[in-house]
């Protein structure tokens, strides 16, 4: 934590003597610490720099300026109105707002019925335009936009068949998007007016929108390493292939680029995972896992989780790093681990955070779409092995607890760990569209 004080306070200083550590220590460990040491070279020469310009501005003193009456600018927000615009584009409905908005801003339901799916979202906010507004998606058979009272919009969104929609987040912004309805709405036009059923068209993904994106997968465990262990032997390495796998294959056919770290019951070396990542390029890195606790407590605890590199600040997330770890113990005090820890991963921790709160909302509610008694375990920090060497944004994902007696068999069912990779994949989408 002292390097990221000293980052916070601009105090380059500590930071020079920090990253000297790092180095120290990557080179002791056999990490490549080239871009480390490029790192203090820069810091070094801001150094010189700073001084120059300390001891120039001693001796130029400036003329004092005589300070202007400061002129409010006036804002076209009419303080009736939260809402700043709504419109579509490909496949996704936007709205803008004047504020930033949060997740209470939006609830979502849907209505089936005999000849057709209803899909409602209610947002909280009102819109000056909502009753001449009219919006069209390419694919969607009628979108309603409806200021149903006075700090209530309501969009309804009516097809015959299936949509697979999420919502994303974004300060200001609002995006509802269409997983399965193409986001390339020229090339979809002619499919969807053709003689044949529009379910296959409506599974068309634009393949080029992540074509140039590349995804790491990584099944934890395997092999000798057979990780936790549930009831009637549910081995947590068996889990998390069949999930790494499911997720590889929805990510190949939305058009990213993917590499999984193991296809069969391999070990491999903890410190050698990201390896592939690095190799690769890849613009993320994931490793799937599933939970597990001491038998006493297993009917109590169950959920989904998903954990970012850092130093970990709960005793939750020591214990579930503590597990991940066991089959890499490096030999380093505990002063020491955390030090190199927040050191390596520092430019990346922001990003991590991010991509990990995106796949942790996603799975939720890929999940509860069929399982409503699914727990939220959170996004938590953790200090995992696994992620100290990926030069990406990185996370852990723990899939669940297997020790559960009801999730650990939920864990070994098909439709349960395609829906985990629905969910993952959808994070990922989410991720991308905010950090292109």
């Amino acid at each position: 934590m002292s390097y990221l004080r000293a980052v916070l306070k601009n105090d380059t200083a500590l930071e020079v003597k920090y990253l000297k550590n790092v180095i120290k220590y990557g080179k002791q460990l056999n990490h490549d610490t080239t871009k480390y040491e490029n790192e203090l070279k820069k810091l070094s020469n801001k150094t010189v720099v700073k001084e120059v310009k300390r001891s120039t501005k001693k001796t130029i003193s400036k003329p004092k300026e005589v300070k202007k009456p400061t002129i409010k600018k006036q804002t076209n927000q009419n303080s009736n109105y939260t809402v700043k615009n709504v419109f579509t584009k490909n496949n996704m409905i936007i709205l803008d707002f004047y504020t930033n908005v949060t997740k209470k801003h939006i609830d979502y339901s849907i209505d089936k019925t005999k000849y057709s799916n209803l899909y409602l979202f209610d947002i909280k906010g009102s819109y000056k335009d909502a009753a001449p507004t009219k919006l069209k998606i390419s694919g969607v058979d009628r979108i309603y936009i409806i200021q149903k009272k006075s700090n209530l919009l309501h969009i309804k969104v009516r097809d015959k068949n299936k949509l697979k929609p999420i919502y994303i987040i974004n300060k200001k912004r609002i995006i509802i998007k269409f997983l399965n309805i193409s986001s390339n709405a020229n090339s979809s036009t002619t499919q969807l007016n053709s003689s044949k059923t529009t379910n296959t068209s409506r599974s068309i993904i634009n393949v080029n929108r992540y074509k140039r994106k590349v995804v790491v997968i990584d099944a934890g465990h395997g092999g000798k390493d057979v990780g936790a262990v549930g009831p009637n032997k549910r081995y947590e390495k068996k889990v998390v292939l069949a999930v790494g796998k499911y997720l590889y294959d929805i990510l190949k056919r939305r058009g990213y680029k993917v590499y999984i770290t193991r296809t069969r019951d391999k070990f491999i070396k903890v410190r050698n995972r990201t390896v592939l990542a690095n190799k690769k390029n890849a613009d993320i890195f994931l490793s799937i896992h599933a939970n597990s606790i001491a038998k006493s407590k297993a009917h109590k605890v169950r959920g989904v989780e998903t954990f970012f590199l850092s130093p970990a600040r709960s005793a939750r997330a020591k214990r579930v790093a503590a597990k991940e770890n066991k089959s890499d113990i490096r030999k380093m005090s505990k002063a020491t681990q955390r030090s190199f820890l927040t050191v390596l991963n520092q430019s990346k921790i922001t990003a991590s955070n991010k991509l990990a709160i995106d796949v942790q909302q996603n799975m939720l509610y890929s999940l509860k779409q069929k399982y409503k008694d699914t727990v939220d375990g959170g996004v938590r920090e953790g200090p995992f092995w696994v992620l100290v060497g990926a030069q990406m944004p990185s996370i852990l994902i723990e899939v669940g607890y297997i020790s559960h007696p009801t999730e650990g068999k939920r864990l070994y069912q098909r439709n349960y760990q395609k829906l985990l990779a629905k969910g993952i994949a959808n994070g990922i989408d989410s991720y991308f569209l905010k950090n292109p």
